[in-house]
């Protein structure tokens, strides 16, 4: 069966602008595009409280106790961002889902069975829509699958070059995918993700590795600028070393390589700038304390200029 792009909807406009950046993904890749939207269930205290009448229910149901949209107009939003998808993207495949159920679960279940998920980089709180600020920071921390958080406003244009005006323009050439890479345990399925990424838009790899020395190094580097010369042309090989392989099974990718003292999260944010797609490696944890993202990822996340690919791996 052929994975699908699947964005979750909720009527905002980071929804909107995830679906949208889905839409063009799901061109990019000659997938189906599919578009989920919950419905949280009435809370358990409010569904076991016997002093509220069936009237108090019905309007829970209806959206009105909490001034949620009813149920109806949920699936008319979401039939309205269908039609203009297709409109927009006439060789994209769009379909709905209305699944009723808790957010995080939901959507982990959604991008677990999808190619990728796609997500709003903010969304609606309470029983109205899920919000991204919890939900999907626990989603991303969750799925085995890909995970592309999106920002409200994203526009098509925002991922590429700027025109000879210098406005950047849907015409012009893509600008480069950027990938957060550690040297000490380079995982294939995130170089992959990225390189293939690189392809499909036509553009180059920004390959980025920020670098802390051990503590013990710390006095050493700030009295002696050639020991840290030295440790940065160390660092510069070990991820010249690792590329290598990945250079000649993409020999068509031009790949740029960015080795630099200090904080990763820094330096991917940074590169986000001038990026049209920033990609991140999540490890996969499973412990008794659950699952994280942790401290880089979770800075890249609130901080990127543009979208965030969060790749799970082991």
């Amino acid at each position: 069966m052929l994975r699908t792009v699947t964005a979750g909807v909720d009527g905002s406009p980071e929804s909107r602008a995830a679906a949208e950046w889905a839409a063009r993904e799901a061109h990019l890749l000659g997938r189906p595009l599919k578009l989920v939207h919950v419905l949280e269930p009435v809370p358990e205290p409010i569904a076991q409280a016997p002093f509220l009448g069936a009237e108090t229910h019905q309007l829970w149901d209806e959206g009105t106790a909490t001034e949620a949209p009813p149920a109806e107009v949920w699936g008319k939003i979401s039939q309205e961002t269908a039609e203009g998808l297709r409109m927009r993207h006439p060789g994209v495949e769009v379909t709905v889902e209305h699944v009723t159920g808790r957010p995080g679960e939901v959507l982990c279940a959604a991008a677990n069975s999808a190619e990728l998920l796609v997500l709003g980089s903010r969304g609606l709180g309470g029983i109205g829509g899920w919000l991204l600020g919890s939900v999907g920071l626990s989603v991303v921390a969750h799925a085995e699958r890909p995970v592309v958080l999106v920002r409200a406003g994203e526009q098509a244009a925002d991922e590429h070059e700027m025109d000879p005006a210098g406005v950047p323009s849907a015409a012009t050439a893509f600008r480069p995918v950027v990938l957060g890479l550690d040297t000490g345990s380079p995982d294939e399925s995130l170089i992959r993700f990225a390189f293939e990424a690189a392809v499909r838009r036509a553009t180059s790899l920004r390959v980025v590795y920020g670098w802390n020395p051990p503590s013990s190094y710390a006095y050493g580097l700030a009295a002696a600028p050639e020991l840290q010369q030295m440790l940065a042309r160390s660092v510069a090989a070990a991820l010249a070393e690792v590329m290598r392989p990945w250079r000649q099974k993409f020999p068509h990718v031009e790949v740029f390589e960015q080795s630099r003292y200090g904080s990763p999260a820094h330096h991917l944010v940074d590169a986000s700038r001038d990026a049209s797609l920033v990609v991140v490696g999540r490890r996969v944890r499973r412990s008794p304390l659950g699952a994280h993202i942790g401290p880089v990822m979770y800075a890249v996340l609130h901080h990127a200029a543009v979208p965030v690919a969060a790749v799970p791996h082991g």
